[in-house]
């Protein structure tokens, strides 16, 4: 059964807000092929050369303030990339993953092949991908509380960027559940 989605962005501000997303670096888990979910993960040594690398891209970009997800590997990226810097750095569980419940920590190969049957049905004792991207949207509706006319990076997930295309690009999730994910060095969005 599909459910009604709800956008979270109100249409009547006044001003936008420039985001630009970054997924967490490369982690030990993305390397072996694990889909880690709400597990923290870490980052691998390529990931973290590429963290250090999306601080040099990012670091004189107009940015006012970064947002992590709160898990370890986007912290750490976040913590790496930014470590010099007077931006400020605020973590947001908002901003995580879907939960794939007991099965965080399966492999990326098993994800692909069943993530189309979880966007509306939760993962075993997790939620649906339908709940995290909504998740993430009533954080984009609370960026409008002090960052309107400002530019902001934020560090996540699939689940993340998914939110950013579904609420601000109008793509559909079963779209999204369908596309090929790659990587690239940053997405940007208008929040209005």
């Amino acid at each position: 059964m599909a459910s009604e989605v709800i956008a979270p962005i109100q249409q009547d501000r006044a001003m936008s807000i420039q985001i630009v997303f970054e997924t967490h670096s490369i982690s030990e888990d993305n390397e072996k092929g694990i889909a880690t979910g709400w597990h923290q993960g870490r980052l691998s040594d390529e990931g973290r050369l590429r963290a250090k690398a999306l601080g040099e891209r990012r670091r004189n970009d107009g940015l006012h303030a970064v947002f992590t997800s709160d898990l370890r590997r986007a912290v750490e990226t976040a913590d790496i990339a930014f470590a010099e810097t007077a931006l400020p750095v605020f973590h947001d569980w908002r901003l995580r993953e879907c939960n794939y419940g007991q099965q965080n920590g399966m492999s990326r190969v098993e994800l692909q092949r069943t993530r189309r049957e979880h966007l509306e049905e939760s993962y075993p004792a997790g939620e649906s991908w339908r709940q995290a991207v909504q998740r993430v949207g009533r954080f984009l509706d609370d960026l409008h509380l002090y960052w309107e006319g400002k530019r902001v990076l934020i560090i996540g997930h699939v689940a993340t960027r998914w939110a950013l295309e579904h609420y601000l690009n109008g793509v559909s999730l079963e779209d999204l559940t369908e596309a090929e994910f790659k990587w690239r060095e940053g997405w940007e969005y208008i929040l209005p």
